[in-house]
């Protein structure tokens, strides 16, 4: 059996005891083989010649004890959470524009650039609102009117090289805990660029930091080492525990059977020296295989020294007959010690997975109150729908995730083991019912003269898990890579013990296609939908929205909800549509709802806000019963996170309107910020 290898230095008392009670079975491999070929992955500080760090004479505090938004998610607990009540359930309804700020980096792709996709979270540091841009620029304004303090151009490549658009999730801020006075970059703010280029520059001045690997640029690509057939491409910011910069990438979906393996990279905060890699694969895998790779932010808890991977599926996404062997570190959940990088423990939340069922959303630690025990949770989101919850010190249940019989295929594909079962929660119950073929909407049926009904009927569906086909137009996957809960994860009050998340209901279906047949159906694609040709593997695949010719959804809404639970039953305490659909101009009855992209942010208020809608719409929501209380309409969807601070005083609520053609071809550069009235 494995042996669990951690960091005592960097792990509390109760945290280790509980490490040593862990069951193998929830270790990060299950066999020993598995064991060594990770241990062989990660490369260490000590290899790269750069020094441990320290243990920590202070413990962190799980949730800051000052108000926080200095990072992608408000802070490294993934919370999306802020102790500020001067707005309030009360209030809200008050809030006025306060300022607002158009960059000009921004595309429709109609012109010489490519669109634009910006999802950006405002981050709040050194009294200042720092903003990255689509373009590979970065803005320092002044919290409270916008003005521009100074601004940084990467001058990278304007060039979709790894993405259907330029995209951008922003910037990372990281500051020294023993500044040294006089001397530049105690206070550093990181950009990535997709062409692989980590940029790091003085807070206070904008000046590139010299001290920083190469005059202030590291080129993350030089450890592209294994099928280079994209750069790593930095769309998200880094993750920053410490003095730690921990990096994922985003690369192509879909377009290759052996693709780069989706190595973790742990960076010094000070000098861009490697201190330690993790890959998921082993290096039989990634031979043969790729990705795997960690697209989406990161979460940390401090106090243990541990940092969280919401890992991707392998290459390629919607076919495994290349990989039939387990692959126990992918699509899973994943805990590493973050001085060493490596593993704690992992759970698997897809075996083999074949619909792409990235693991998309930094899991959200939380303490919670559960049967009269106090629990250091973890719950992670899912495409599925599904919310896993787990000890975030072991991986351990918190209630039961379940091993179900699933769907064994039609036959029409070779080469395919499909795994026998997959894990269910039994707590929280799924965010949308994929039990039965969901019912096809009678007003979009109705008017495209049963179009609706006769593609159900050519669609193969044997409930959660039903694996791609080559058959009649596919299999209907609900959800699938576009649905369940996107990239912003789950929001949490710990005062009130509720968890917040929002979630699509999008039913779309797959088919594969033998190589010949492919060649000759394949008619392009979009942003994450119609045709791929998972290059190297003997099926293409198209995958679609089950739309008729109208545009209309062939299935019942709403759309898109969002939902509180009480995280100490695992029980819904309310849930409701979100937003309205658009189409033609037109917006829908917001009783529909509307699919989202972005996540919420929750106040000691009472308040919920997110924007996410497909109707550029703002919103504040609620946290004890739902109830709609202010809304304000944007440029575009805002599918960022939104950012809560206080400045003199004051406190504010910061939205991103940078839209995503996944939802609507309506782009924007529109950075607004809100507050109360002055006299209030």
């Amino acid at each position: 059996m494995p042996t669990l290898r951690f960091s005592a230095q960097r792990l509390g008392t109760t945290a280790a005891l509980a490490l040593l009670l862990t069951p193998t079975a929830l270790l990060a491999q299950e066999t020993s083989a598995e064991q060594d070929a990770s241990n062989t992955q990660n490369t260490s500080a000590q290899d790269n010649g750069a020094a441990p760090e320290q243990a920590q004479s202070e413990p962190v505090p799980l949730v800051p004890g000052t108000p926080t938004w200095d990072s992608f998610h408000g802070q490294l607990n993934a919370q999306k959470y802020s102790p500020l009540d001067q707005i309030n359930a009360d209030n809200v309804g008050d809030l006025e524009k306060v300022w607002e700020v158009h960059t000009g980096d921004v595309s429709d792709g109609s012109g010489d650039l490519p669109p634009t996709v910006w999802s950006a979270t405002p981050v709040f540091a050194n009294d200042t609102l720092y903003i990255g841009t689509p373009f590979y620029r970065i803005l320092a304004l002044d919290p409270a009117t916008g003005e521009q303090k100074w601004s940084f151009d990467t001058e990278s490549s304007l060039e979709a090289l790894t993405q259907p658009a330029l995209k951008s999730r922003g910037v990372a801020y990281w500051e020294a805990d023993d500044p040294v006075e006089g001397e530049s970059c105690q206070k550093i703010v990181y950009l990535g660029t997709m062409d692989a280029q980590l940029f790091a520059v003085d807070a206070d001045t904008g000046e590139k930091c010299t001290s920083f690997a190469d005059n202030g640029v590291l080129d993350v690509n030089q450890w592209n080492d294994t099928h280079d057939k994209w750069p790593l491409s930095l769309l998200q910011p880094p993750t920053v525990v410490g003095d730690h910069l921990i990096l994922g990438w985003a690369g192509k979906d879909w377009a290759f059977e052996q693709a780069p393996p989706g190595t973790v990279f742990s960076i010094n905060a000070r000098t861009g020296e490697r201190e330690w890699s993790f890959n998921a694969l082993s290096e039989e895998m990634r031979e043969k295989s790729g990705t795997a790779n960690v697209w989406t932010h990161m979460s940390a808890d401090e106090e243990n020294g541990l940092v969280y991977l919401p890992i991707s599926s392998p290459s390629p996404n919607y076919w495994g007959g290349n990989r039939t062997e387990d692959v126990p570190l992918a699509t899973s959940t994943t805990a590493l010690d973050v001085d060493t990088g490596e593993v704690v423990w992992s759970r698997q939340w897809v075996h083999h997975d074949v619909w792409d069922y990235d693991i998309n959303a930094a899991p959200t630690l939380m303490d919670i109150t559960v049967d009269g025990e106090e629990i250091p949770a973890l719950v992670q989101a899912t495409k599925m729908g599904f919310l896993f919850v787990v000890n975030r010190l072991t991986g351990e249940d918190v209630w039961p995730i379940e091993e179900r019989p699933v769907p064994q295929g039609d036959g029409s594909v070779e080469g395919e083991e499909y795994a026998d079962t997959q894990p269910f929660p039994t707590k929280p119950a799924p965010l949308l019912d994929q039990a039965e073929k969901p019912e096809v909407w009678g007003l979009a049926d109705a008017v495209s003269f049963g179009q609706c009904s006769a593609l159900w009927d050519d669609l193969a569906y044997e409930g959660m898990y039903t694996p791609p086909t080559t058959q009649g137009e596919g299999a209907l996957t609900y959800p699938d890579s576009a649905g369940g809960v996107q990239w912003g994860g789950v929001a949490f009050d710990p005062q009130s013990q509720t968890a917040i998340v929002n979630t699509s209901h999008i039913v779309q279906y797959v088919k594969l296609y033998e190589r010949e047949a492919y060649e000759k159906a394949d008619s392009g694609s979009g942003n994450e939908s119609g045709f791929a040709p998972q290059t190297g593997a003997p099926y293409g695949m198209r995958l679609e929205v089950a739309l008729n010719w109208l545009g209309m959804p062939c299935w019942k809404p709403p759309f898109g909800e969002i939902v509180a639970l009480d995280m100490k039953t695992g029980d819904v305490k309310w849930r409701r549509p979100i937003g309205a659909s658009q189409q033609y101009g037109f917006f829908m009855p917001e009783s529909w709802g509307s699919p989202t992209i972005g996540g919420p942010a929750v106040t000691a208020g009472n308040v919920i806000f997110i924007g996410a809608s497909m109707d550029a719409k703002l919103r504040a929501y609620s946290l004890e019963t739902g109830e709609e209380l202010w809304e304000d309409q944007a440029e575009a969807p805002g599918v960022s996170n939104p950012a809560v601070y206080e400045y003199e005083g004051r406190e504010y609520v910061a939205f991103i309107a940078g839209g995503n053609s996944i939802l609507k071809d309506q782009v924007g550069d529109q950075v607004v910020v809100y507050a109360l009235p002055e006299d209030e």
